[in-house]
């Protein structure tokens, strides 16, 4: 049996795992599912049709699976679904889909969301990323793999945050950020390749030195995005470690509705 305080309100129709923890004065309901050794700390809602993973740990005040702030939301039957092992701390708010896309907002695994984040309807967060106190993810906001968002931010709707990406704190992402690369300001603007993380996480000096050629083809040789990218393809031979990454960067800028950062 979950482990609930007598002072939480569990709606006997949620599904929680024989380990789950509710603390005290949390508020868990129907269409709830929470999956094993998550820990719900003190005065958590969880709404919605809103299914937890395993191994998560959500701090006082958190309001999850609530309904999207926007207008056009009419209380049709959408989701949100959190993976593994994540930390959502105190007054984290998650709202659940919207029919204007796929009715699905989707957190992954092995996240650190801080203290008062904001995940809009129908954003997609990947997994190991770090979002930072008081930031403000859009609707339909994207942020992939390991990616860092630093506090005060706000990321405009649409937006995608590339893989291992840093954005600077107190910024605003009003474009896409290219996976590898350090941003920050007011509209956000490149400042290099995130060279230490990615030594930190295990690139090679030939993937990092590919990565290098390819932010100078696209942000320091004054050619258009189209010229950039065509000069980004021939780095593949050349750091042929690279050529994943370079095949992520060069895809991500390529396919970017609302264009990159410049």
């Amino acid at each position: 049996m979950a482990q609930i305080h007598p002072s939480s309100i569990v709606h006997p129709e949620a599904v929680l795992a024989d380990d789950v923890i509710v603390g005290p004065f949390c508020l868990v309901g129907p269409k709830v599912r929470i999956g094993a050794g998550t820990h719900l700390r003190s005065h958590v809602c969880v709404e919605g049709r809103t299914t937890i993973g395993s191994g998560n740990v959500i701090y006082a005040g958190a309001s999850i699976g609530c309904n999207p702030q926007d207008k056009k939301y009419a209380g049709e039957d959408t989701l949100l679904i959190v993976g593994d092992n994540n930390v959502i701390r105190e007054n984290c708010t998650l709202s659940i889909g919207t029919v204007q896309d796929e009715g699905i907002t989707r957190v992954g695994s092995d996240n650190l969301l801080m203290a008062n984040v904001h995940v809009a309807h129908d954003c997609r967060v990947g997994d190991h990323t770090i979002i930072a106190n008081n930031v403000a993810l859009a609707g339909h906001v994207t942020v992939e793999d390991w990616a860092i968002i630093g506090g005060q931010t706000g990321v405009h709707q649409f937006v995608r945050i590339g893989a291992h990406s840093m954005v600077g704190g107190a910024s605003a992402a009003l474009r896409d950020v290219p996976p590898y690369v350090i941003c920050s300001g007011n509209p956000a603007a490149p400042h290099g390749l995130n060279s230490v993380g990615l030594r930190r996480f295990g690139y090679t000096s030939d993937q990092v030195r590919g990565l290098h050629q390819a932010y100078r083809l696209l942000y320091r040789e004054g050619l258009i995005v189209k010229e950039a990218l065509e000069k980004i393809a021939t780095l593949e031979a050349e750091f042929p470690e690279a050529k994943p990454l370079l095949e992520h960067f060069r895809d991500f800028v390529g396919n970017s509705p609302r264009g990159v950062i410049r």
